[in-house]
């Protein structure tokens, strides 16, 4: 009986300690479904429908592809994408599409291509702490630039 109690409370401590005490909302589902974030980004003047946008609304056609951020500062672009279950067998191949698609339509950007679910995440919840206002444009610039040196260490 005390063995049965003792398994009972560290199955309980264990359950609470990897809950996500996370308040973002798309950030605890960002793995499992599609979150469709709007894009980020990080210049003085952003504009209501511009470059990001553009280039999210482009890939969300891609019938590889079930979710797309994308993330926009001065000097570069990241875009972070999900595949499909079933695609992720021609993951290379995809990557180089997107990336041939992008340099060719715009040649002038430094893009930045991701499909690590680790880096999807980061983008969501910078995007969710954007929203919250808790970032500045500094902080939040500075968080993408750490999300740009995660992405090359995974490479």
């Amino acid at each position: 009986m005390k063995n049965y109690l003792v398994a009972c409370l560290v199955i309980c401590l264990m359950s609470a300690g990897c809950s996500n005490t996370d308040d973002g909302k798309q950030s605890k589902t960002a793995l499992l479904k599609a979150t469709d974030p709007s894009p980020i980004e990080l210049v003085d003047n952003p504009e209501t429908d511009s470059f990001g946008h553009a280039i999210k609304k482009e890939l969300a056609k891609k019938k590889e592809l079930y979710d797309v951020a994308v993330i926009q500062n001065k000097e570069k672009t990241l875009v972070v994408y999900k595949v499909k279950h079933l695609q992720r067998f021609k993951m290379k191949k995809i990557e180089k599409n997107m990336e041939n698609y992008l340099e060719e339509k715009y040649p002038d950007e430094d893009f930045i291509l991701s499909s690590d679910y680790k880096i999807f995440l980061e983008t969501v919840r910078l995007k969710e702490k954007m929203e919250k206002h808790s970032l500045s444009n500094e902080e939040a610039d500075k968080k993408f630039k750490e999300i740009i040196e995660l992405q090359k260490e995974k490479t």
